[in-house]
Formats: structure tokens, C-alpha cells, sequence
């Protein structure tokens, strides 16, 4: 059973990137606090930031004063729950099982995402979901900036590679067999009641099934595992495609940095007070530019600065996502 604490009577505004490969976002932390929120029938507006679109602080919620960032305190999910906002948990955290599939849903899981948008793909989807409204020349710089991010995490350099890449979808595949057993013909993994389980585990899912290449390993590996599939898009129908179509829905999207389009005309509104998020990144807005030019000079002169086995970053990283 949800707890619904007494902000639910506040409007509350989740903040995550933009809707993609026709989901409400693609991003793997953005999707899953979403559908957190749905399940939870936690009423919320939903708008997207393309100004940082790769912040680690995105997702964030807000609500009046309140807000929650995606890299503070364990997550928004975490804040919701310790602030006594909305917490599915409150049965489960005590269940040997169910924090054992976390740990897993959180770890291999998620380093086998990371591995296939950054590395283990041409990273078109990854350039797509968080660099689309960017010039080319700082998508570019950012994404070579961010492999060499995450090559450094999962710690893969040229000499292993091959292993590394065997060990992230071995441990994806018994990752996908343990939870693929555990739900079973059931609509949610645990006592047949939703958790933040679920939540993570459908947005994982939804991404891997939709915006990731028919030619990704990791998807064919979820692909093996029809119950899961079946699982993810019914959920996908309920929570995302019938609340967009009704005639009542209960978020709306709007977008943060978004101009009319020619030829129309903007519908005059009457101002509202700025919430702390929207002036935090006001505030961090006019230091876009020269902040993602020192990013430009930096990592050029880094690898101008080391040869290329250094830097780890080899042809294919550096062409692929741009073709």
C-alpha cells in the first residue's frame, strides 16, 4: 500500500529530458522515477530541461520550497520516501529477496545500460536523448568526454576490453533470468503490488526494448524473456499510453527551453512566480555557454595531451554517433 504524505495537496513538477522513442523520457534515471510516481497514482506536472540536459541532477521534483535532485541523498525515489512524500517500500525494505534484486537491478543492470548507450553502441541513442537540442561541435566533445567517463567506471581499457564486455552482459543475463523467474505471470514482482522495484526495473526495460538499436546485445538478451516483455508494455499501455490519450490527463508536459512554433501564435499566460528549481537554473543558464566552451578547450587539450591509448578512445567512439 502507498503512503501519501500531505504535499500531494501541492502541485509537484518532475523535471527530466525530453520524450523520445515514444516514451515520456528516455533517459534510464528520468524513466523509472516517472513511472515511480504513476504507480504510486501520485498526481504530478511533468517538464523537460534541455539547458543541462546531462546533469547529474536530473531528474528532480519540486513542490512549493521543496526539491529533490537525482544526485543528492540516494536518489529522488530515496527523498520521496525518507520525506514522507510517497513511498511504495514501506513492506518490502526488510524482505532478503527484494533487496537483493535491487542491489542487482541497480548494479548490473545499470552498468549494462551504460555500457551499451555509451560504448557498446554507435551512440546515436545516447546523443538523442540527452544532446538533441546541442550544436554538433559540443555533442561531439561531450560524448567522446562522457565514454571516456564511463570506460573510466566500468574500468575498461584496451588490454580487457573483451572481458569486460563479457563480464557486464554475463551478469546482465542472469540479472534478466533471476527477474524473469521471480515475476513469474504476475503484474509486479512482489506480492503482486507495486515497489520501486518495478519502477526501476519497467524503466530499464522500456528503454532497452525502445530506444536502444534492434542490433544491441542487450536487448536481444531481454528479448529472450517474454514474460518480462509482456510485463513492461502492458505497464507501458496503462501508465504511459492511456493517461497521454485521455481526456483528463494528470501531468502535462512543458517543455523548459522551447519557442512557438512559425507560424503560431503563444497563448498569453498569466505570469507565476519562478519555483526555486526553474531559478537554480536560471541562475546557472547564462554560464551555459562559456561553461561548455571551457569543457571544449579542456578535453581537447586532454587529449592532445595523451596519445590515444591513454585516452581509450578508439575510431569508432569517435565516429559513429555522428555519421
Amino acid at each position: 500500500m502507498a503512503q501519501v504524505g500531505e504535499r500531494e495537496s501541492e502541485e509537484l513538477t518532475l523535471v527530466t529530458t525530453k520524450p523520445y522513442f515514444d516514451l515520456p523520457t528516455a533517459c534510464p534515471l528520468c524513466l523509472p522515477l516517472f513511472i515511480y510516481l504513476k504507480l504510486a497514482h501520485f498526481p504530478f506536472r511533468l517538464s523537460f530541461n534541455s539547458i543541462f540536459p546531462d546533469s547529474d541532477q536530473i531528474p528532480y521534483v519540486e513542490s512549493g520550497t521543496y526539491v529533490a535532485y537525482n544526485n543528492e541523498n540516494g536518489g529522488v525515489i530515496e527523498n520521496l520516501k525518507r520525506d514522507g512524500i510517497v513511498d511504495l517500500d514501506s513492506e518490502f525494505q526488510s524482505v532478503p529477496d527484494w533487496v537483493a534484486m535491487k542491489a542487482m537491478i541497480s548494479s548490473w543492470l545499470a552498468d549494462a545500460m551504460m555500457y551499451e548507450l555509451w560504448v557498446g553502441s554507435d551512440g546515436k541513442s545516447a546523443c538523442k536523448i540527452y544532446y538533441s537540442d546541442l550544436s554538433w561541435p559540443i555533442v561531439k566533445v561531450l560524448f567522446l568526454k562522457q565514454v571516456y567517463s564511463v570506460k573510466q567506471h566500468l574500468g575498461i581499457t584496451k588490454d580487457n576490453a573483451e572481458q569486460r564486455e563479457d563480464e557486464i552482459y554475463k551478469r546482465a543475463k542472469i540479472a534478466y533470468g533471476a527477474l524473469s523467474t521471480r515475476l513469474g505471470d504476475q503484474d509486479f514482482l512482489f506480492d503482486d503490488r507495486p515497489s520501486s522495484l518495478d519502477a526501476t526495473f519497467l524503466g530499464h526495460v522500456l528503454v532497452t526494448l525502445h530506444a536502444l538499436p534492434e542490433t544491441s546485445v542487450l536487448r536481444s538478451k531481454l528479448l529472450e524473456h517474454g514474460n518480462v516483455v509482456r510485463y513492461a508494455e502492458k505497464h507501458k499501455t496503462k501508465l504511459i499510453e492511456s493517461s497521454s490519450s485521455s481526456s483528463g490527463p494528470q501531468f502535462r508536459s512543458v517543455p523548459s527551453s522551447s519557442t512557438p512554433k512559425r507560424g503560431s501564435k503563444p497563448k498569453s499566460q498569466p505570469k507565476r512566480e519562478k519555483t526555486e528549481g526553474e531559478k537554480t537554473f536560471k541562475r546557472r543558464a547564462r554560464y551555459f555557454l562559456a561553461a561548455q566552451l571551457v569543457v571544449v578547450l579542456l578535453f581537447l587539450s586532454l587529449m592532445g595531451g595523451n596519445d590515444a591509448g591513454d585516452m581509450e578512445l578508439d575510431d569508432e567512439d569517435e565516429g559513429n554517433a555522428f555519421d
